[in-house]
């Protein structure tokens, strides 16, 4: 599993329309409206690495709306949930 996190900035007055068309685009798993320099960051969770183009350079980019974004590819996943899971006993 390939996750991707991407920076994405709107128009304004269209944040959340945008959101919605992203959130329903196949491969997106999250989308969230932040504070700060972006205004939405996007969770891709594709199979494979040809995949996070397809769902960002080809649909995403091209949501009316949508003015730019910046795409990370995560190497590893790291927390507090999954460092519970690895040491559990299963005593709960």
């Amino acid at each position: 599993m390939i996750t991707a996190i991407s920076f994405v900035n709107a128009d304004v007055h269209r944040i959340p329309e945008v959101a919605e068309k992203i959130a329903a685009l196949e491969g997106v798993s999250e989308v969230y409206s932040v504070t700060g320099q972006i205004d939405l960051i996007v969770l891709v969770r594709v199979s494979d690495i040809d995949d996070v183009a397809g769902v960002v350079a080809d649909r995403l980019n091209k949501i009316e709306g949508v003015t730019s974004t910046e795409t990370h590819i995560a190497f590893r996943t790291f927390s507090k949930h999954d460092l519970e899971a690895a040491f559990s006993l299963g005593l709960d």
